[in-house]
């Protein structure tokens, strides 16, 4: 009999302040960061990055609020949402964004209401 995960959708997965994570990351869940993570983040849910949160890498989700800092590659299907203490330093790929005054967005961003759905692979920074 095959295990219900059910569950996994409602509980979100937490890295807490103090701890470095070197390496990716794939949930059907949501995701909060406020430690550091440096590798590539996969969720079909909600990433959060907490506003003492780290991330370098490539990241692909449903929705993403940042309060800390993200350096690196971001695809988001839905909404982005960029908080006043956020830095983010990289490209950006949504459907949505909304950025707070305060907010440092450095690099890129292209909206388009056909962003590939989360769940498939990183691209690793290769083209």
């Amino acid at each position: 009999m095959a295990k219900n995960f059910d569950t996994e959708n409602k509980l979100p997965n937490m890295i807490g302040p103090g701890t470095k994570i070197k390496g990716d990351i794939e949930t059907n869940g949501d995701i909060k960061i406020d430690g550091s993570i440096d590798g590539n983040i996969i969720s079909k849910g909600k990433v959060l990055v907490g506003q003492n949160g780290i991330v370098t890498g490539e990241v692909k989700c449903t929705n993403c609020d940042i309060y800390g800092s993200f350096d690196g590659k971001l695809t988001v299907t839905e909404l982005l949402s960029l908080k006043a203490s956020s830095k983010l330093h990289g490209d950006v790929k949504t459907s949505k964004l909304s950025i707070e005054p305060g907010a440092v967005f450095t690099g890129t961003c292209n909206m388009d209401d056909k962003v590939t759905p989360a769940g498939t692979a990183p691209s690793n920074g290769k083209k």
